[in-house]
């Protein structure tokens, strides 16, 4: 297959490396990145100072003097990440970006944005071939967008009143590193809550359901328990342990020893990736039955999906019959890096050959089409 070139844009408001696991956007830049580079393509990488990305040349087009001029000195493992598409760091974001991608652009070469319109500008200056490249937002503006899931693709398409299919729109969903997430099969006697501590994120029903099934709560992300605007007041319940967002190793040894993760969400989530990580460390998880779930949640094999509080409940107290082998099984099968790195090879390259004959050019080299095949647990 041709080695492709491409322009891979990190975000303006934060550096982009794993140690920032709160932002799942910041992650999969990490992770996307490694993906491109094993498939031995040519990658230039714009980000913050301080950014840790695998790539051929990483251009620093902001720094952290930047970052702190614009949003002041804030903690971000409890404060929500502060961002605004016309503030001083975005706007210093894409005008260097603009400036060093037209130094190295050459014909054939595609632009990755991850953050949607946010950075519409780079895209509408450098007049490469741009990829909205892990699309879980609505703010969409290219021709050529990846979803999620398919949920999120058609919750998208109707928002927009888009009635057809459009061939080189594509759903790859969310990837992990699998060495990230060890498995765990014994099991210790807490739930788990991982995520913004946000009334839309279910933090209330997670509440409820440990308190009413006699299990300690471990809640863990940016946000507070007393929040008013949010209408969150759980700073006195003494089932919950909080905790603020942690680092990489110890996401990895709370998710593994939880009994399971509760995602009792009330909007149709894009992808909630905290279920899949949890299902790599074999810990079965406990969602709302909308959104992506259903397409990342096999009920009654790697956990449950529910509708009620009183489905919760059950599922809690039933949820040994969940098999941590399975979790994993299905996890790893479907989510690993180089499972949906296969993916995304299949799909630059049917957008690479937009540059030859496009939609009805042959390849002869094709021997299989797996790329949507899913693998499911025996």
């Amino acid at each position: 297959m041709p080695k492709l070139r491409f322009h891979l844009l990190g975000l303006a408001h934060v550096e982009t490396n794993k140690m920032n696991t709160a932002c799942a956007y910041t992650q999969k830049i990490v992770k996307l990145a490694k993906i491109i580079k094993s498939f031995g393509h040519t990658l230039y990488f714009y980000g913050v100072e301080g950014s840790d990305v695998e790539c051929d040349e990483f251009i620093p087009v902001s720094s952290k003097e930047v970052l702190l001029k614009t949003y002041g000195d804030y903690d971000k493992a409890k404060d929500f990440f502060k961002h605004d598409p016309k503030d001083f760091a975005h706007l210093t974001f894409n005008e260097n970006a603009i400036h060093e991608i037209l130094k190295r652009k050459k014909n054939g070469d595609m632009l990755l944005c991850p953050m949607g319109n946010y950075q519409k500008p780079i895209s509408d200056a450098v007049k490469i071939l741009t990829i909205e490249s892990g699309i879980g937002y609505t703010g969409v503006f290219s021709n050529f967008r990846v979803f999620e899931s398919y949920a999120w693709m058609h919750h998208v398409y109707g928002l927009l009143r888009v009635e057809d299919g459009a061939w080189y729109d594509a759903v790859i969903p969310n990837y992990f590193d699998v060495n990230d997430f060890p498995y765990k099969e014994k099991k210790e006697d807490y739930l788990l809550y991982f995520g913004r501590i946000i009334s839309r994120k279910g933090v209330q029903v997670a509440s409820d359901v440990a308190k009413a099934t006699g299990h300690t709560l471990y809640m863990v992300g940016q946000g507070s328990l007393d929040n008013a605007t949010e209408g969150i007041h759980l700073g006195n319940e003494e089932h919950i342990v909080y905790m603020p967002a942690v680092g990489a190793k110890e996401r990895a040894e709370l998710l593994g020893n939880a009994k399971a993760v509760l995602m009792p969400t009330y909007y149709l989530e894009p992808f909630g990736g905290v279920n899949v990580e949890a299902q790599l460390c074999g810990t079965p998880v406990i969602t709302s039955d909308w959104g992506a779930f259903p397409e990342t949640v096999l009920h009654g094999v790697t956990g449950y999906r529910c509708r009620t509080f009183e489905e919760f409940c059950w599922a809690v107290d039933n949820i040994s019959n969940i098999k941590p082998a399975k979790c994993r099984e299905w996890a790893e099968n479907n989510y690993s890096l180089e499972r949906i790195g296969l993916m995304y090879e299949e799909y630059f390259q049917r957008i690479n050959r937009l540059f030859g004959k496009g939609w009805y050019e042959k390849n002869d080299h094709r021997t299989e089409l797996d790329w949507l095949k899913r693998y499911y647990p025996e």
